[in-house]
């Protein structure tokens, strides 16, 4: 007998045949057997025999179990991790039979639908995970509801082990959660089809494998050079500064890119509706004589003055970064381009580019190439400008170069 069910029968008791002298008889009910036992040395012959008139035939082995499809498909590599995982079987299963397991093992719960066995996650796997599920055969394994009736048959003939991964979260809801929270210049609204509690967290991780629809709208008056850059559901520098902000904010390191440790703190933050406590600041350094320095804050511009950029051997180049480092006060050393060294106290620093950096300088005019790379203001400015330009704030250069 094949299956576990063979030791679930029990066996069943032999009655003994009473002797009287040197025979004895067998009387039933349905029909009548005459069995003639001889004494010792002679042999015994079957005299008559009828079967019952209604004889209960054995149970057969029940079929084995056979492994028909899995979804998410077998070896498939863009799966959203919330979703449920089923296995599907050629035959029912029996309501108590045992489960598959998951590797890595997550919350969830195993349940029998008919021909199926179905795991739903109380929340989901992360992103870029490979998930094995394992399905138990043989004796201890899997039984279907026939072969738990028979007590024969009914198994995976072996176990069998089956793998999928997770796909990557999605850029554009990335850039709804950051939006929500204040770390770009621009408000989201969902369809009405498309809205998600902000305390379902099944629903949230969901979204972020496959976003939902919406639409986004720029917040208060931003400049063509910022709005320029910017682009739905693809990573781009508004990205960066965002998730560098983001980072900052949470005393995480500050990379500009979003892995596990940043989309984790931002499903708790959107959760708890925590918005980004310094705003949304960009900046243009505007290299067109006479050069200046523009900043915008949540919207409005903030402030206005003449800069001074790099010299020709020394320039500042264009291009959008994020600040990434701040000093109130410091001192800047480095070689002029004669190759003596220069050691320069300077106040209110936020770097951007490498060492090119916003901050004070006294000059006796300002508007003109004077620096060695630098956004140069007076101190005044700096000092303004300082508490505006947070870790992430965007700082653009553009016009022409010296």
């Amino acid at each position: 007998m094949s299956g576990p069910g063979w030791f679930r029968r029990k066996p069943t008791k032999k009655r003994g045949l009473a002797l009287t002298g040197t025979s004895a008889a067998l009387v039933l009910a349905a029909g009548v057997v005459f069995a003639t036992v001889a004494s010792p040395g002679s042999h015994a012959s079957l005299v008559a025999s009828e079967g019952p008139a209604h004889a209960t035939r054995p149970l057969e082995p029940a079929a084995s179990l056979q492994l028909v499809s899995m979804t998410p498909a077998v070896g498939s590599r863009n799966v959203n991790g919330a979703s449920p995982i089923r296995v599907q079987f050629s035959s029912p299963l029996a309501p108590g039979s045992p489960m598959p397991t998951l590797s890595p093992s997550i919350p969830g719960t195993w349940a029998v639908q008919g021909n199926a066995a179905v795991f739903t996650p109380k929340v989901g796997y992360f992103e870029n995970t490979k998930v094995t599920v394992k399905i138990p055969g043989g004796l201890s394994g899997l039984v279907s509801a026939a072969g738990a009736t028979a007590g024969n048959g009914g198994t995976l003939v072996s176990n069998v082990t089956r793998s999928f991964t997770t796909r990557s979260f999605s850029t554009l809801r990335l850039q709804q959660l950051m939006t929500q929270l204040g770390y770009l210049p621009m408000t989201w609204k969902p369809t009405s089809a498309a809205v998600i509690s902000p305390a379902d967290a099944r629903a949230q991780l969901s979204a972020a494998y496959r976003a939902p629809a919406g639409t986004f709208s720029w917040k208060g008056s931003w400049p063509w050079t910022l709005r320029s850059q910017w682009k739905a559901g693809k990573y781009n520098i508004l990205n960066v500064g965002a998730v560098r902000a983001f980072e900052s904010v949470n005393g995480m390191t500050m990379d500009g890119s979003a892995g596990k440790a940043v989309w984790t703190k931002l499903f708790k933050q959107v959760a708890k509706g925590q918005q980004n406590p310094n705003g949304y600041t960009y900046a243009l350094a505007n290299q067109h004589y006479p050069i200046n320095l523009t900043i915008w804050h949540n919207g409005k511009k903030v402030l206005h003055s003449l800069a001074n950029t790099g010299i020709p051997a020394s320039s500042t180049a264009d291009g959008t970064f994020p600040v990434y480092l701040k000093y109130v006060f410091s001192h800047m050393k480095g070689t002029n381009p004669d190759g003596s060294k220069y050691d320069d106290p300077v106040w209110y620093a936020s770097y951007f580019n490498g060492g090119d950096a916003v901050h004070q300088f006294d000059r006796y005019s300002y508007g003109s190439y004077q620096s060695l790379g630098c956004v140069e203001v007076p101190y005044s400015v700096a000092k303004k400008a300082y508490p505006y330009l947070t870790y992430g704030s965007l700082v653009t250069v553009e016009g022409p170069v010296a």
